[in-house]
């Protein structure tokens, strides 16, 4: 992967030192008041920021964003996928049946893990504000890095307030008091805040994994596109304007470039966590936690393909949601699998046919070969268990979707068309006549399928308060996750989420 120097710093294995994240874990110091003081140790410091967006594992919780509890919990609650238990595995005490269910509670892992992931990285970000305060650079110098570490926490901080939406506003290194939650409402003006304060000071050209202009300003058309559910104020105009000051940017003419093992080339993505197994990266293996067990014989003639989990999968209807010359319908792997040696089916244990089936049966107790899989980035003979693919948080596609869906929620999706062209074209379709939002929900699951936006998604338009398959309706206060219970158990002035 070709890498600048200063991605480079963000492959480096740092870890927080000091946590803010409400556990038992508090330190007094960074890790040297000698070090940090000129601009060359700054940037290497601020490497470790950055660093935290691929989560963490410890014992307590595995929260890798790209494969494990903060993806699953995002996606297995939203139409889209689902982790079904299949015998004996998959069950892990219930938490993925209560995500399809709807039934979660405050001790669910994944839930914990979501939580922990995010404070983690308002942590390490805390911790180098702290660090960079100490430093020797002029106050101008500090202010401009300082503008990409606080977007990188409101990156965070928006991540709450779409998850948990009470939560704990935590920006000071030095605080040791016990935080207590803010308002759903006062997350959302803090993150609107504080990346309209720091716009000015934001790299305005494009930088690879960094927190730049364009990547300032379509967060922000994230946070106003869902703005009436945070707030209960639409924001559709501002979300326009967001969307129209995202500059240097452009729509791939191949959809499956993004998700290339080398997706750096892309001109479409906005901003991506960096992977590179040989710099030492971790946690970037959600291709094969989708696969059966045996599909490496059908990427690897010599079955060398890493081992695969056989979690999760397509639900029912997702699969048959896109049209036949759909190309993004090539992100779902579906039907005979083959095996590159010998050209015959693959065998499963059992001694049937794998063949990946739409349908799943009984979720509580799945075939191995039922549910569609993920096939989104690029597979490779030989690969390790790490990959190299950077993943995607943002691309243009969804900078061009959100405007268009707030055309049409102002009444003028006659303006929302030629947008809409540009990404139907691109997967070999006709925009259909009648643009509603109907259509533009639809077309939001095809285009972002399995990319970790459905829950929101699928809260803004109402379905997730909605029957669907294997699901009955849902209480309205289940559109946020509870405070984890051992978070409240930890700190006395947090107060539940209401319902739980």
């Amino acid at each position: 992967m070709k890498i600048t120097r200063y991605i480079v710093l963000i492959f480096m294995s740092l870890t927080a030192i000091r946590c803010t994240d409400l556990n038992e874990e508090l330190f007094n110091t960074v890790e040297s008041s000698q070090y940090g003081k000129t601009a060359g140790e700054v940037e290497t410091i601020v490497g470790r920021a950055y660093a935290s967006l691929r989560g963490f594992r410890d014992a307590t919780s595995t929260s890798y964003p790209t494969c494990e509890y903060v993806y699953f919990l995002n996606e297995c609650s939203s139409d889209e996928a689902c982790i079904p238990t299949r015998g004996t595995d998959w069950f892990d005490g219930g938490r993925y049946q209560e995500a399809q269910f709807h039934t979660w509670t405050p001790e669910n892992a994944m839930i914990l893990s979501t939580w922990r992931y995010h404070y983690k990285g308002i942590s390490s970000v805390n911790a180098v504000i702290y660090q960079l305060d100490q430093s020797e650079l002029s106050t101008a110098d500090k202010d401009i890095i300082k503008a990409e570490l606080r977007g990188l926490r409101a990156y965070y901080y928006y991540g709450l307030l779409d998850l948990f939406g009470n939560v704990p506003i935590v920006t000071n290194f030095e605080d040791l008091e016990l935080p207590t939650n803010s308002t759903r409402a006062e997350v959302f003006q803090f993150v609107e805040n504080e990346l309209i304060e720091i716009l000015p000071l934001l790299p305005k050209q494009k930088i690879y994994g960094r927190f730049t202009e364009s990547v300032a300003y379509t967060l922000l058309a994230r946070l106003y596109i869902n703005a009436e559910v945070y707030t209960g104020q639409a924001h559709w105009q501002d979300c326009i304007d967001a969307c129209d000051k995202v500059n240097g940017y452009q729509l791939e003419p191949d959809y499956f470039t993004n998700f290339l093992t080398q997706n750096e080339v892309s001109n479409e993505n906005i901003f991506t966590i960096p992977y590179d197994s040989k710099a030492g990266t971790v946690g970037n293996y959600m291709n094969s936690m989708s696969f059966h067990y045996n599909q490496k014989f059908a990427f690897s003639a010599d079955g060398s393909y890493p081992w695969s989990a056989n979690g999760m999968c397509g639900q029912p209807g997702l699969y048959s949601a896109f049209d036949d010359i759909d190309v993004r319908k090539n992100a779902l792997l579906e039907g005979e699998q083959i095996n590159l040696a010998t050209g015959a089916t693959i065998l499963m244990d059992d001694g049937n046919p794998l063949i990946y089936t739409e349908d799943i049966v009984n979720f509580v107790n799945a075939k191995q070969n039922e549910g569609v899989r993920i096939k989104k980035y690029e597979v490779k003979a030989n690969e390790v268990w790490e990959r190299d693919h950077d993943f995607v948080l943002m691309r243009y596609a969804e900078v061009i979707m959100m405007k268009a869906e707030c055309l049409v929620r102002l009444g003028t999706p006659e303006l929302a068309r030629p947008l809409l062209d540009k990404i139907r074209e691109r997967a070999r379709l006709e925009t259909p006549e009648i643009i509603d939002l109907q259509f533009i929900n639809d077309e939001l699951k095809r285009e972002f399928v399995f990319e970790g936006l459905r829950r929101t998604v699928n809260i803004r338009f109402g379905d997730f308060f909605q029957t669907w398959w294997n699901k009955g309706t849902t209480e309205s206060y289940r559109g946020i996750f509870p405070i984890p219970k051992s978070e409240m158990d930890k700190n006395n002035k947090l107060v539940q989420n209401p319902g739980y």
